[in-house]
């Protein structure tokens, strides 16, 4: 089987190909236009349209931009993290009262 046999058989075009195509229509450009425009070969564009994988980012990032595209980076792994550090402290209470403990308005000093 070909790689050309492949997307004729998928059903379902990647997200990102699919994003690229249309907007490529909408704005009225042929894959060769939007390739001068990007400032990369014919075939990038023939490439991305058609889920190819081994694009370089940058080459990506050429063509998005032709397109105003934008991209946002997300992590839940960080939001996690900076949802975790955001939260309100412990309503324990600190009192100075027992020994090597400390008062919210007494400053650690190292030891």
């Amino acid at each position: 089987m070909f790689i050309g046999d492949y997307y004729r058989l998928s059903s379902k075009m990647a997200p990102l190909a699919q994003l690229i195509q249309q907007h490529r229509k909408k704005a009225g450009l042929t894959q060769t236009k939007l390739a001068n425009l990007a400032g990369v070969g014919k075939t990038v564009v023939w490439d991305l349209e058609h889920g190819k994988e081994s694009v370089q980012w940058d080459t990506i990032q050429k063509v998005l931009r032709v397109l105003n595209i934008t991209f946002q980076w997300r992590s839940p792994f960080l939001e996690r993290t900076a949802s975790t550090l955001a939260a309100p402290a412990s309503s324990t209470s600190l009192s100075s009262s027992s020994p090597g403990t400390l008062s919210p308005t007494e400053p650690r000093t190292p030891v």
